[in-house]
């Protein structure tokens, strides 16, 4: 079994490009794969590896400014998750485009076993901070959905909503945990004084809280190959279109739209034919690569 670790930490970098050099070449080092943000305020990503080598790119993570803290979430899977490594310099390590925002100013972080309690109170809105699509295979009984394609889309969500939640405490969740931290620093920026967020996402929830205790419906979509994983963090049966990156039912995948790797009945628009031709290319090579008993970078 391969370990996966899905970490975030916001903390102040100088100078993240410094840093890029050395995290490439301990990961090389290490035979981790999976993809590394950096930017100015802080770290994101998720990596896989072997125990060790996951364990040996830890270590040098919270060797970083600020970064002693670092908690990643860990889950299992049975093949490697990610094709290569990747360690990008970004503007934010979440993309929300909010200048001048502390993302350290975060609401207050309510534990997985506390959760339930938290958002069954009447007097509470749970609000789902995740993008459309993810929403669409998963999410918590009651949860409100933004309907967002991207998180940068939040904070125009919620000025055109603000007046309909105001009064009662904000709880808020997203994968890892993230997207739903930053957005607290955003509603206490803009003056909400209750708001608080599930500690770990929806990742440490599911790995935490017994199914039979669970709130949680559906499964959770994750960026590698797994698609999605379910209570216990066991691997979902969700595939993913490699045209848009949507997640697909199985029963989706009978829809006549549906051509692997080519398109999907929510995509089939969305592309010109030159595009289609090039994801037709590109699934051949796949193909061969697998003959050769290699993988392709793009699958």
């Amino acid at each position: 079994m391969f370990t996966v670790a899905a970490l975030y930490r916001f903390t102040p970098f100088a100078d993240p490009a410094a840093l890029r050099g050395p995290l490439m070449e301990v990961c090389a080092a290490s035979g981790v794969r999976g993809t590394l943000l950096l930017a100015r305020e802080g770290l994101n990503g998720t990596i896989a590896g072997r125990a060790d080598g996951v364990a040996a790119v830890l270590s040098h993570l919270r060797a970083l400014p600020g970064c002693a803290g670092l908690a990643p979430r860990f889950s299992e899977a049975a093949t490697l998750p990610f094709g290569k490594m990747r360690v990008r310099l970004k503007r934010e390590i979440v993309t929300m485009g909010q200048p001048g925002l502390d993302p350290t100013t975060v609401g207050r972080k309510i534990a997985a076993e506390d959760w339930n309690a938290v958002i069954a109170d009447p007097d509470t809105v749970v609000i789902d901070t995740r993008n459309a699509y993810e929403v669409a295979i998963g999410s918590f009984a009651g949860a409100v959905d933004p309907g967002t394609e991207t998180f940068g889309a939040f904070p125009e969500w919620w000025a055109a909503n603000r007046e309909a939640h105001s009064g009662k405490r904000v709880a808020m969740f997203c994968t890892g945990g993230i997207r739903c931290e930053k957005a607290t620093a955003f509603l206490r920026a803009d003056g909400v004084a209750d708001v608080v967020h599930l500690d770990g996402g929806i990742l440490d929830y599911l790995a935490r809280v017994p199914e039979a205790e669970s709130l949680w419906r559906g499964g959770c979509f994750v960026f590698d190959d797994r698609v999605s994983v379910g209570h216990g963090l066991r691997p979902g049966d969700h595939v993913l279109c490699h045209a848009c990156r949507r997640p697909l039912s199985v029963a989706e995948t009978r829809h006549p739209d549906y051509e692997a790797g080519i398109a999907c009945h929510r995509c089939v628009n969305e592309f010109s034919a030159p595009d289609r031709a090039r994801f037709r290319e590109r699934m051949r090579q796949i193909a061969l690569a697998r003959t050769r008993g290699t993988r392709h970078l793009g699958g």
